[in-house]
């Protein structure tokens, strides 16, 4: 289970000494991904001086990609900085790409680290998140008489039903986590007098809004 941004660019600005900071931020489900972002934001803005980048991706039982880029700032001045402030925000599958203007005053390292940091922070206040939780996919087939009462049952008692496929038989495919099947089995078992088998089916993400 982790956090990652909503399906939508969430903008920030900044300006320090004239030099204008402009931050993008989006959710990247790939490198190749937060990749593309980062190239249609350096076509937006072609005439910037600068276009620095960090993304984190999400790896299921790896270590996430993380990538940075200073994009001519001197060495570890505005990519670092930025992975950074996503690291502590504890959100993954999300890319920042922050423009600059330059505006004729050198700011320093520090002042760059400082900028960088400061426009990402600024562009993350905005980010709206959903948790993903990965979920396993049972299948359980039933007769077209069963079928309507039990999904009303299982829908009542918070099991995830994601579809219902009508054939010779009903087949409703549901969602649960490792630790509710055994309690799923059990509720099946009794709506359909031991009757209903549950089958695995592999796994999807279910996304939840956060508060």
């Amino acid at each position: 289970m982790y956090l990652c941004p909503v399906e939508e660019t969430f903008t920030a600005e900044l300006e320090i000494k004239r030099s204008k900071f402009l931050c993008f931020i989006h959710r990247a489900d790939t490198e190749d991904a937060a990749r593309a972002f980062i190239a249609d934001i350096k076509a937006t803005y072609p005439d910037a001086r600068h276009h620095c980048s960090a993304f984190i991706c999400h790896q299921e039982g790896f270590t996430p990609i993380e990538r940075s880029s200073d994009d001519g700032e001197p060495s570890g001045t505005a990519g670092q900085p930025m992975l950074d402030v996503l690291r502590g925000s504890g959100i993954e599958d999300i890319v920042a790409v922050v423009v600059r203007y330059f505006g004729g005053i050198k700011l320093g390292a520090g002042g760059l680290v400082h900028a960088y940091s400061e426009a990402v922070s600024l562009g993350l206040e905005q980010v709206r998140t959903v948790r993903r939780t990965q979920v396993g996919l049972y299948q359980v087939q039933l007769s077209h008489a069963q079928a309507g009462p039990v999904e009303a049952r299982l829908r009542a008692a918070g099991v995830q039903v994601l579809q219902s496929d009508y054939g010779q038989k009903v087949t409703l495919t549901l969602g649960a986590q490792e630790e509710h099947v055994d309690h799923l089995r059990a509720l099946l078992a009794e709506l359909t007098s031991g009757a209903a088998k549950l089958q695995e089916a592999g796994s999807t993400w279910m996304e939840e809004a956060v508060e």
